[in-house]
């Protein structure tokens, strides 16, 4: 008879655990049972310790670039292909706030959207999130794409996707690649003529955020819009 490879009794006791009590399993375990759902024919655990060696956490693993996680031997095709596919869902399931219509109380709930697609980005983008005259969330939309260190989107692009929208308040939302949230002077700037031409208009800029691998910056909160 054909032997069972050794890692397949392992699998299915690690699938045991997590079913009785997810909380003991360890980073790695639940990394190497994530591989194992595209490597079905290879033993997992060396490639989950050395992404966790490599990128820190689990967190760090799944935002890595395509072209570092490559670098480890043995992510191919396959698992590239199933990162994406993880990180748009991730990233989907963020968004629940515009699909639900949520009221926006706070930074907190863009920055969640923003930062589940953002955060791994390697250029920057603009987004808008759009909301209504009772701050319900009815626009989630990029204006713009650019490099590593900027992005350059003309303020009449911004007010014409409101308008489009029916919006009547607009939080701008952009990343900064570096990892470093803290806006710069050119972000100040856009900040301030967007303000001034949506107020032009009767429309609100309610706060822009800043995101990045290490969090988020509010203008509002900074006192940096008024």
């Amino acid at each position: 008879m054909k032997q069972e490879p050794h890692y397949t009794g392992h699998r299915e006791r690690l699938r045991a655990r997590l079913l009785r009590d997810p909380r003991q399993l360890a980073d790695y375990e639940l990394l190497e049972l994530l591989l194992g759902h595209v490597l079905l024919r290879r033993d997992t655990k060396p490639l989950a310790k050395a992404l966790l060696q490599r990128f820190g956490t689990l967190r760090e693993v799944f935002a890595a670039r395509p072209e570092d996680l490559r670098r480890v031997p043995g992510f191919g095709p396959a698992l590239e292909a199933f990162w994406a596919l993880w990180r748009e869902t991730w990233a989907r399931l963020s968004e629940s706030p515009l699909r639900e219509r949520q009221v926006l109380d706070g930074p907190d709930s863009v920055a969640a959207m923003a930062l589940a697609r953002l955060a791994d980005r390697t250029t920057e983008e603009l987004w808008l999130a759009l909301v209504d005259a009772k701050n319900r969330l009815v626009g989630w939309e990029r204006v713009g794409q650019g490099t590593v260190g900027e992005v350059a989107v003309p303020v009449r692009e911004v007010l014409h996707a409101a308008i489009r929208f029916e919006a009547h308040g607009i939080i701008l939302v952009h990343n900064h690649p570096g990892g470093d949230p803290a806006p710069s002077e050119s972000d100040r700037r856009f900040t301030r003529r967007l303000d001034e031409a949506a107020k032009a208009l009767g429309l609100r800029l309610l706060d822009h955020l800043v995101v990045a691998s290490g969090g988020y910056l509010s203008f509002r909160s900074q006192g940096l819009l008024d």
